[in-house]
């Protein structure tokens, strides 16, 4: 990514800005302004995210928010209430509380003499949520958004849970918070009171994974915060993005087929990043690309951009499989509506091994299978960061405790984008299971990559809100579509449906092993196959990535992201240890020094699938000068055929003296999970 700090208007920088609520709590801020904003009014961007703007986030927004305001445009970065340098506490993701917050940031910044009342808002994630859920309240003020790997659906589409089944990703990310959570505020930002805003935060968060891990099922909790309830509440224009790699591209397509007011969508190759940043690659100049929905919505400037398709989506071409990859190869596609007026679906039959001709009678094939607890040690994360080696990896061994369905080698390529979708007919031994299910792209030498995949709660056949138990033996008809994808099969290569009663660790397995039985005549997997279209190749590229001009951390102790599957012969057991540490560095314009470092680790014993259990640690830390802080934060999650168990504790330090210490040992009931 190549840095610009040449642009058509000089930045002004407006640091430590403390925006006031109703209730007087006050929020951080940093303001970067166009030089004569207060004479020549301008509109302004928001980013509204709890992850620290004086220091952990502080590099990204120097990257991104300079170059708006270089461009005409107020940019404004806050931490929400309880995080950072705002004041409060945080307790929980989207409460009614942050939304009303924003609400009022919004019409805050309408009011300034440097805003002309025209708000955008911008947000990868978190930010990206709560640009989707402020739009539903319909500020007048806010004119448009760009919401990045975010989600409308809380329940069946977010890090918690994943067709009914939990995800290990709800342990993860619940230990990240509970560390982020636990951070002071800055004592040259708030001054004399930092200690007591600390303590504040500290006694009053809680353990969030207790809550998540209580809702099991699709209640009012999740429907809070989920546009997908009414998407006619979300009437401003929508700039949805996203990338393959990451846990979130599946809401783009919703959001276009769904939202019924200006929209557009686009994803790439990447991970959990701005575009910008992408990775894998190619990235692009994300920023130039807002900058003209900006332009169009909030100046009323003619760029171009509704103009053009609906979708953008990266066709990505067949690759041997990698935990990372630098780039994706692959091409630009362009689609004017999403669903598109087509029906070009390849529809496949299941056959003893094979992937059949739908015509063909199959009434004779029943196929049983009992997956290994560890089918799953090659899933890689949830959501990718693209740190490390967090993507799939070979499904061979995946495969090897699987059913697996083949078709003839491909005497062409196949392309497909949008959502495969699966109809099985089954029967399983018990009354609770689980499903995954993953399309592979085998290669001619017998790798295999996975392209997609979906899991499926079987209690949650029939929806999320009511889960019924399975009655053992049973024949259920279940239909589901598996995450959306662009792909090309090469020639040579075969696609392959696999199928497991496990994916341990990136989904809790059930309470025991299940046998389950596939009658093949009742099956089908179609294919949302794509025709090359002329168009494609008329479609303008990408600007190259590019961003601000940023201060460089000083590099103290390196960063470290590694996973580590270890098996232990002796004791029949096996490991996954994920190190994730951004290690020890200097924030190069307030002389903070920072650390950061976690580790987590997911073990099992054999085929007890009661044995599994996941643990996690973090540590973060703060100094200048005399200022001197850390925390300790440690979880374990475990589970019987009953019970949840979570144990947790949290320790603070000033100067390596304790100040505050706690800790939980709870049991949340299991509820058909």
């Amino acid at each position: 990514m190549r840095s610009v700090s040449i642009f058509p208007h000089q930045v002004e920088e407006l640091q430590d800005i403390l925006i006031p609520m109703a209730d007087g709590v006050r929020l951080a801020a940093r303001v970067w302004l166009p030089e004569g904003a207060e004479q020549q009014p301008v509109p302004a961007i928001l980013e509204y995210i709890p992850y620290r703007i004086r220091d952990l986030t502080r590099n990204r927004d120097d990257l991104n928010h300079p170059y708006f305001a270089g461009h005409g445009y107020a940019s404004v970065r806050v931490d929400i209430r309880g995080s950072g340098d705002s004041e409060g506490v945080l307790t929980d993701e989207y409460t009614q509380e942050e939304l009303n917050d924003g609400v009022a940031i919004i019409a805050w910044l309408a009011e300034q003499p440097w805003c002309d009342g025209n708000v955008g808002m911008i947000g990868i994630s978190w930010g990206g949520f709560n640009g989707l859920q402020i739009a539903a309240l319909q500020p007048p003020a806010l004119k448009a958004v760009v919401t990045v790997c975010s989600t409308d659906d809380r329940y069946a589409d977010d890090v918690h849970y994943m067709g009914g089944c939990m995800l290990l990703d709800n342990l993860s990310w619940a230990s990240v918070m509970f560390a982020a959570n636990s951070c002071p505020p800055d004592p040259e930002v708030v001054g004399e009171g930092w200690r007591h805003l600390w303590l504040e935060r500290l006694k009053g968060s809680g353990l969030w994974l207790e809550r998540w891990s209580t809702h099991q099922h699709r209640d009012d909790y999740w429907k809070h915060g989920s546009i997908c309830e009414d998407y006619s509440q979300v009437r401003c224009p929508i700039y949805a993005v996203s990338g393959w790699a990451d846990g979130y591209s599946n809401a783009v397509f919703r959001l276009l087929a769904n939202l019924s007011g200006p929209r557009k969508g686009l994803v790439g190759p990447w991970s959990h990043r701005y575009p910008h940043l992408g990775e894998a690659g190619p990235a692009i100049g994300f920023l130039q690309e807002c900058l003209r929905w900006w332009d169009y919505w909030l100046k009323g400037q003619d760029t171009g951009i509704m103009d053009e398709p609906m979708l953008r989506a990266w066709m990505m071409e067949s690759m041997p499989p990698a935990r990372r990859y630098e780039t994706r190869p692959g091409r630009w596609v362009a689609e004017s509506l999403w669903p598109p007026r087509r029906d070009d679906s390849l529809c496949y039959g299941l056959a003893e091994g094979r992937l059949s001709d739908v015509e063909e009678p199959s009434e004779g094939a029943e196929l049983t299978l009992c997956s290994p607890l560890r089918t799953g040690l090659m899933a890689g994360k949830w959501c990718s960061y693209a740190d490390g080696p967090d993507l799939a990896g070979d499904q061979r061994s995946d495969d090897a405790g699987s059913l697996v369905f083949d078709s003839e080698i491909l005497d062409e390529p196949l392309e497909i984008l949008g959502a495969p979708r699966l109809t099985l007919e089954l029967a399983v031994d018990r009354p609770t299971a689980m499903l995954a299910a993953r399309l592979n792209d085998v290669q001619a030498d017998g790798a295999v990559t996975r392209v997609t995949y979906a899991l499926l709660n079987l209690n949650h056949r029939d929806g999320h809100e009511h889960p019924r138990s399975l009655e053992p033996g049973k024949r259920y008809s279940v239909s589901f579509a598996l995450n959306e994808v662009g792909q090309v099969f090469s020639a040579g290569n075969r696609v392959r449906l696999a199928l497991s009663t496990s994916y341990w660790p990136l989904a809790w397995p059930p309470p025991e092993p299940v046998t389950m039985t596939v009658y093949g005549a009742g099956c089908r997997l179609e294919l949302p196959v794509r025709r090359r279209q002329a168009g494609d190749e008329q479609l303008p590229a990408f600007a190259e990535p590019i961003g601000s001009v940023r201060d460089d951390n000083e590099v103290l102790e390196p960063s470290s992201y590694a996973w580590h599957i270890t098996q232990d012969l002796e004791r029949h057991s096996f490991t996954l240890d994920v190190e994730d540490a951004d290690g020890v560095y200097r924030v190069a314009e307030t002389g903070t020094v920072v650390e950061k470092r976690g580790r987590e680790r997911y073990t099992a014993v054999d085929d007890d699938f009661q044995s599994a259990r996941g643990e996690t640690e973090w540590v973060l830390g703060f100094k200048r000068g005399e200022w001197q802080v850390r925390t300790f934060t440690h979880t374990e999650m475990e589970a019987d055929a009953e019970k949840f168990t979570i144990r947790a504790s949290i320790e603070a330090q000033e100067q390596d003296r304790t100040v505050f210490r706690d800790s939980w040992d709870i049991t949340v009931p299991r509820e058909q999970v």
